[in-house]
């Protein structure tokens, strides 16, 4: 950066150049740090040069009116705000695409200035793109990957261990499993940016957390001892897994070892056609529901090893999604649709940071101030989701702005007018501003910055100890605007969204699990929105949840069983998910719909402890006990399942089979009500 400065400065020796080339420098530098591949990372930061440029021209076109400039950056810092929705790049990029705006705008310039300001934009982020690919490029190095791979490998371990019946190994394995995959997820929920995007590598990797989460809740109950019925065939299906998972595991680590989906088909529909051949072989109703536990779970676990394969595949890009162009642009909409709503947290933030951005600029322009920009960064860098939030970030600024205020009007009264010390005092002081904010606070952060301040402006112009003065004056100014938007809009935060997008997601996930129910019992495959509203809902919830972690410290929520709840929601979808798949098995068959009617009144049931469950977060009342089980109906279904596939008419089996696995599903969701009912009591009383 200061080299960057000092070519500008010296050789074009053009103020408006220098300044754009020392800002843009810094917002290139400091602001953004894309990761991964050096081929994505360069084609990140030449997208972001090239979108400054437009924003600077943008900027200065508007920069001339107080009420166009205000305006422009109402819109223009909406779109940058909500655009972080699409994935870690775009939301990584946000804040120094808002500074490539915020300079040109607040400093009114005729348009003769544009070419000026737009060299020194091109110089800086040149400079910036040349020295982040080749000064200490980071290797590529995915952390969640690495933890996806491991949690893949202790999963296939405990597998494996099942098929042997070593009590001691499934035991330590097990924990293995348990600590890896909640590592991978306190990994997902613990990054800045959800991992995730309109399509592709990144959509995969994020869809990974909960398909082996899902995958490990059927591993870890048991399927050693007895395979059931189909002995044989489910041994098989239960090594073609192991084998599948190692595969995945080696995929994600780097290694070339794609996995044998083929063998793993071929197992899984050996245990569908066997299964209904040895129904008949059973003589009592208990017997019939024990005996086919391990073949619905090892399907269960077939078909999430697939899952995991294929996102395995696109993660690393071993595998490109078909219509990547087309799958982007509709995923883009719907995700833009989705979160279209107050229900969104992506919606509120960006709604808040554009009308705060939009005042400061108004009040800037129309004050006069001398460094306009000043307040809009200071809105900028303390605006935060809720008003206490914001409270304590304006206190942390002030505080390092005033030791940078004394730090900086020390140096500068020090030095005084000696402008070859000023310049080697530059480069530590910038040393100091980017390392301070992550190594150290926040505060010294904005210490660090304001001494870099101190030292730019009296190298473009000497103005001695009184810039800093002025700096003071106009991030309060900021401030004081970040904390009056933060009262007027959702002052409370993400604490109350959260549990609105808990009872939400909770309440969609089960009628999702509703319709596949009912699909199934009448043998239709037919479109359903539920899916759709579902993963809406879901999806929400985990970005309602991010944002309360940033806001853990004003926040009177357990954390841990909290995770456990948001966890539990999309394992709820996962259901409904898994139901989804059996319909292929009904597809162009007639349904046992008399049988199924048998399951009305225990899906009926979930859905509506679900939805209670949801309301009690909400309306903070009483967490729901788990609901009483229709024993008479779960008895009626098993009596009319085994005279269907005792007769004559084989077309009947697998209906009648997709129909048991569908009740062995609602099981599942009766017995994660207790579980769920525990973490919900445990998130609603105080943290000490």
């Amino acid at each position: 950066m200061p080299a960057v400065f000092a070519f500008a400065d010296k050789v074009i020796a053009n103020t408006q150049t220098a300044t754009f080339a020392a800002f843009g420098s810094f917002a290139m530098l400091v602001l953004v740090e894309f990761t991964g591949r050096p081929r994505s990372r360069l084609t990140a930061y030449l997208a972001l040069g090239l979108v400054g440029s437009g924003l600077v021209v943008v900027g200065t076109l508007c920069s001339r009116n107080a009420w166009l400039a205000a305006g422009a950056m109402l819109v223009v810092g909406f779109l940058i705000l909500f655009a972080g929705l699409l994935g870690g790049y775009f939301a990584a990029g946000g804040t120094a695409a808002i500074l490539a705006f915020v300079l040109p705008v607040t400093i009114a310039a005729p348009l003769s200035s544009i070419p000026a300001r737009l060299e020194g934009w091109a110089l800086a982020a040149g400079a910036a793109t040349c020295a982040v690919m080749l000064l200490w490029p980071p290797r590529a190095r995915d952390v969640l990957r690495s933890q996806a791979a491991r949690a893949c490998l202790a999963l296939a371990d405990l597998a494996d261990a099942k098929l042997t019946g070593d009590g001691a190994t499934i035991e330590a394995r097990a924990s293995a499993a348990g600590e890896a995959v909640h590592g991978l997820r306190s990994g997902f929920l613990s990054a800045p940016h959800r991992p995730t995007g309109p399509a592709g590598p990144t959509a995969a990797l994020a869809a990974l957390v909960d398909e082996l989460d899902w995958l490990r809740s059927f591993l870890v109950p048991g399927v050693e001892g007895s395979l059931g019925l189909c002995r044989d065939e489910n041994a098989e299906a239960l090594a073609a897994t192991v084998a599948v998972l190692r595969a995945s595991g080696a995929t994600l680590e780097g290694k070339s070892e794609p996995p044998d989906l083929a063998r793993l088909e071929d197992a899984r529909e050996a245990v569908a056609e066997a299964l209904p051949r040895r129904i008949s072989e059973l003589s009592r109703d208990e017997d019939f529901e024990s005996a086919l536990e391990p073949s619905f779970r090892i399907r269960v676990l077939s078909y999430a090893a697939r899952q995991v394969a294929e996102y395995a595949l696109l993660s690393t890009g071993a595998r490109m999604a078909e219509r990547p162009a087309r799958e982007a642009l509709q995923t883009t909409e719907q995700l833009a649709v989705e979160h279209a709503s107050a229900r969104s947290i992506w919606f509120r933030n960006s709604v808040r940071g554009a009308v705060g951005l939009a005042i400061a600029v108004f009040i800037a322009q129309r004050t006069g101030l001398q460094h306009a920009f000043w307040v809009v960064l200071g809105t900028l860098s303390v605006l935060r989701s809720n008003a206490l939030a914001t409270g304590s970030s304006i206190v942390n600024a002030l505080a390092g702005t005033a030791v940078g205020l004394l730090v900086g009007a020390g140096l500068v009264i020090a030095i005084g007018t000696h402008e070859a010390v000023l310049w080697a005092v530059l480069p530590p002081a910038v040393l100091l501003a980017a390392y301070a904010p992550r190594a150290i606070s926040f505060a010294a952060g904005q210490a660090g910055f304001t001494v870099v301040l101190f030292i730019l402006f009296n190298l473009i112009q000497p103005t001695g100890w009184q810039v800093g003065v002025v700096r003071l004056e106009d991030v309060a100014i900021g401030f004081a605007i970040s904390l009056g938007v933060g009262l007027l809009f959702w002052p409370r935060g993400a604490a109350s969204l959260l549990r609105e997008n808990l009872a939400a997601a909770y309440a969609r996930s089960a009628e999702y699990v509703v319709a596949m129910t009912r699909q199934l019992i009448e043998g239709q495959v037919s479109p359903d929105r539920t899916e759709q509203v579902s993963a809406q809902a879901v999806h929400q919830l985990d970005d309602a949840f991010r944002q309360h972690l940033a806001d853990r410290s004003a926040t009177k929520m357990d954390v841990e069983s909290m995770a456990t709840l948001v966890a539990g929601a999309a394992r709820v979808r996962r259901a409904g998910q898994s139901l989804s798949a059996l319909r292929g098995i009904v597809e162009g068959k007639d349904g046992l719909a008399p049988c199924g009617e048998n399951l009305d009144g225990e899906v009926n049931a979930l859905r509506a402890w679900y939805v209670t469950l949801g309301d009690s977060f909400v309306h903070a009342s009483p967490v729901p006990p788990p609901h009483v089980r229709d024993a008479e109906g779960k008895r009626r279904l098993l009596h009319c399942v085994r005279e269907a596939v005792a007769g004559i008419d084989e077309s009947k089996r697998r209906p009648a089979l997709v129909l048991l696995w569908t009740s062995q599903h609602l099981d599942n969701l009766w017995r994660l009500e207790a579980y769920l009912g525990r973490h919900a009591t445990e998130a609603s009383r105080p943290r000490a």
